[in-house]
C-alpha cells in the first residue's frame, strides 16, 4: 500500500477546494472524498473570489479547517498576451482574499497553488525553487507569473506575522481530461489535440502550429498533480515553495509528432514563426517534493496523452450524437 493510500488524517476534515470544478480540481476533490474528507467546492456564480465579501461568506458557510486554493484565470500564450491586466488582477485579487480569510478564520492550513510561469525566463535548467526570484518571467505570461509570485510573498508574510500554516506548490504545465479545449484560449496540449483531430475529420493534409517548435516544456498529467497536492496537504508544513512536476521535458516539435501519431494525422505540420514561442525551456527539479512528502509522477507522457485524447473523443462523440440530424427535424 502506498503512502497516499495508507494516509487517513484527512478523514472528516472540512476542506474548501477553490477551482474544484476545473481540470485539476476534479481530480483533487475525487481523491479527498475517497479519503473521507468533507469537501466544499464554491462556484463562481455564488461566490466570486474577486469579491472580499463573497470570500468571507464562503468561509462562514463552509467553516473549513483546510483550504486548497486552485482557482485561477488561466490560458495559453495568445489569451495571456491579449488580456495581461485581467490575468494579473484576477489571479492576484483572488489569492489575496482567500489567504486573508484563512488568516481571519485561523485555519489549520491553506495550500496555495503557484505556477511554473513564475520562474525567470532565463533561470538555469532544471528549475530549482531557490532561483524563483532571480529574474523576471518570460514576458508573454509575466502578468500571470508575477501574480502567482505575489501569493508566495503573502504566504511568507502571513506565516511570519500571524503564524498561518500556508504552503506553496509550483506545478509545471498540466494536461488531462476536462482541460480547456477552446481554440482561442487553450494551452498547448489540448490545442494540438483539437487541431489534429479536426484535421483528420476534415481530411486536411496540413496543420499550422504556433512558433518554431524548438522550445521545450515539461508536462504533468493532472491526476499525478492531484496526488502531489493531497500528499502536501497532509504531510508538508514548511514555508519553502515546492516544485511539482514529472522532471522530464520534450521539444514542442516532438510533442506535435507524438500527438499526431496518437490521433492518426499523417499530413504536414507547418510552424508559424510569426507567433511567439514563450519561455525557451522548462524542466523542474522535483527532488524537494520527493524528499519532503514522497511524491513522484507515475504517468508517462504517452499514456497521459492517450487518456486525454480518449476523453476528448468521447466528448466530441457525445456532442455529435446530441445534435439532431436534418432528416429528424
Amino acid at each position: 500500500m502506498s503512502r497516499l493510500e495508507a494516509s487517513s488524517s484527512l478523514d472528516g476534515k472540512r476542506i474548501i477546494v477553490t477551482g474544484g470544478a476545473g481540470c485539476l480540481g476534479r481530480s483533487v476533490v475525487r481523491q479527498l472524498l475517497g479519503r473521507g474528507a468533507k469537501v466544499f467546492v464554491p462556484r463562481s456564480h455564488e461566490f466570486d473570489l474577486r469579491n472580499a465579501g463573497h470570500v468571507s461568506r464562503l468561509y462562514d458557510a463552509a467553516r473549513p479547517q483546510i483550504v486548497i486554493h486552485l482557482a485561477a484565470t488561466v490560458g495559453g500564450i495568445g489569451i495571456t498576451q491579449e488580456k495581461p491586466g485581467t490575468f494579473f488582477y484576477n489571479n492576484t485579487i483572488m489569492g489575496l482574499h482567500v489567504i486573508e480569510e484563512a488568516r481571519r478564520h485561523a485555519l489549520d492550513k491553506i495550500v496555495v497553488i503557484g505556477s511554473v510561469c513564475a520562474y525567470p525566463k532565463l533561470a538555469p535548467i532544471p528549475l530549482v525553487e531557490e532561483t524563483l526570484w532571480d529574474g523576471y518571467p518570460e514576458k508573454s505570461n509575466a502578468s500571470y507569473g508575477m501574480a502567482k509570485r505575489m501569493l508566495l510573498v503573502q504566504c511568507h508574510s502571513y506565516r511570519q506575522e500571524y503564524g498561518l500554516n500556508c504552503i506553496y506548490l509550483l506545478p509545471t504545465n498540466l494536461y488531462g481530461p476536462h482541460d480547456n479545449f477552446c481554440a482561442r484560449s487553450s494551452h498547448v496540449i489540448p490545442g494540438m489535440i483539437r487541431k489534429f483531430t479536426e484535421a483528420v475529420k476534415q481530411h486536411a493534409n496540413r496543420v499550422t502550429l504556433w512558433g518554431s517548435g524548438e522550445v521545450s516544456r515539461e508536462f504533468l498529467y493532472v491526476d499525478d498533480c492531484a496526488d502531489a497536492i493531497v500528499l502536501a496537504t497532509e504531510f508538508y508544513d514548511l514555508p519553502e515553495p515546492v516544485n511539482i512536476g514529472s522532471g522530464q521535458e520534450i521539444r514542442i516539435r516532438d510533442l506535435a509528432v507524438l500527438i499526431a501519431q496518437l490521433v492518426g494525422f499523417k499530413g504536414e505540420v507547418v510552424w508559424d514563426l510569426s507567433q511567439p514561442d514563450g519561455q525557451p525551456r522548462r524542466r523542474l527539479d522535483t527532488s524537494r517534493a520527493e524528499q519532503c512528502f514522497g511524491f513522484r509522477a507515475q504517468t508517462s507522457l504517452r499514456d497521459g496523452l492517450q487518456r486525454t485524447l480518449d476523453w476528448w473523443n468521447a466528448q466530441t462523440l457525445e456532442l455529435a450524437m446530441s445534435i439532431p440530424s436534418r432528416d429528424k427535424m
